[in-house]
């Protein structure tokens, strides 16, 4: 089975929404950018929903010569998807969204998970999210819905803190074990 660690981005009001449209994303920062870099180096594979691939493969296919850049084009991404049948990203395996949890408990090696959505809590409620980063952004987007929202119903989950950054931009980054 596979050490998951989801990486998502959020604001102070708890927005997880479109984190390209907020102001700070104007760089992480090299501090930044090196934490992100290394977390892409130590997984062997990256998993996400459709909607966080629709907007990561367009973004990433179309750049290179970065080692961050170069190596998500390369490595084996997991996209949990009904619609989605013919993902032109290489190295793209679709996860039929009937049951996404069962085929991911199947893989192995360390995954990265980018942003929060239904398949990040079926993932933690069924104690497959092992550790979570919040890079915490220092301000409020003031606007979205419900699905914008860090917050479900869910059951109780457990987090214990294991690591504080802050970067010179403000983001602070919690990173958290699950304890289930």
């Amino acid at each position: 089975m596979a050490k998951i660690v989801n990486s998502t981005y959020i604001s102070l009001d708890g927005v997880i929404e479109s984190p390209h449209t907020w102001p700070s994303l104007e760089g992480r920062g090299e501090r930044g950018d090196q934490i992100q870099t290394d977390l892409l180096f130590a997984s062997d594979g990256v998993v996400m929903g459709r909607r966080t691939y629709e907007g990561f493969a367009p973004a990433w296919m179309s750049r290179s010569g970065d080692a961050y850049s170069d190596r998500i084009n390369t490595m084996p991404k997991y996209v949990v998807s009904s619609t989605l049948t013919d993902p032109e990203w290489p190295n793209t395996t679709v996860i039929d969204a009937a049951d996404p949890v069962a085929e991911i408990a199947r893989l192995d090696g360390s995954l990265v998970q980018y942003g929060f959505g239904r398949l990040s809590f079926a993932l933690m409620e069924a104690g497959l999210l092992d550790e979570l980063r919040l890079w915490i952004h220092p301000f409020i987007v003031g606007r979205g819905g419900p699905d914008d929202l860090l917050y479900r119903d869910t059951e109780l989950q457990r987090f214990t803190l294991t690591d504080t950054t802050t970067l010179e931009n403000g983001i602070v980054i919690l990173t958290l074990q699950n304890v289930a």
